[in-house]
């Protein structure tokens, strides 16, 4: 499981420094070998341990051709999927293309989200934080009927 808010740097190459408490389990649970690709529905890109990528890639494969919103997340998905390798340092290079779609430079961002990270230019991150808190404030959010039983 991937939990918490990291705020990190890119270097001049486009290397993000993956933080030391996530390292270990990345390189028993999948040898360092990750898949990042973008989010389509917000303007960041999702990293996933190559494993769970595979199980998510499997199913969006199986998705029909022929049906315009499947081949359209297919080829979003799985068509800007890139397999990065994190280094001894923790180092991972995030391709130019990937980099430029997510609009990150120096300072980003690293959400852990159970199964995967998201990565965000922190600026964006920051804005998207505000504009949801204060849309859960304005709406008192109503939680969808799976969790109306959990108790925080």
């Amino acid at each position: 499981m991937f939990r918490g808010v990291n705020q990190l740097s890119l270097d001049a190459k486009g290397r993000v420094v993956l933080p030391a408490r996530y390292r270990d389990r990345l390189l028993s649970h999948c040898s360092g070998e990750i898949v990042a690709t973008i989010d389509y529905r917000d303007r960041c890109l999702a990293l996933y341990p190559l494993p769970e990528w595979e199980a998510i890639e499997r199913k969006l494969v199986e998705l029909p051709d022929l049906q315009a919103s499947a081949k359209r997340l297919k080829r979003l998905l799985i068509g800007h999927a890139h397999e990065l390798q994190v280094d001894g340092n923790g180092r991972a290079l995030l391709p130019q293309p990937l980099r430029e779609y997510a609009g990150l430079e120096k300072r980003v961002v690293l959400i852990g989200q159970g199964n995967k990270f998201e990565l965000w230019d922190q600026p964006l991150w920051e804005q998207q934080r505000a504009e949801w808190l204060q849309a859960a404030a304005a709406e008192d959010a109503e939680l969808p009927e799976e969790l109306e039983s959990l108790a925080l």
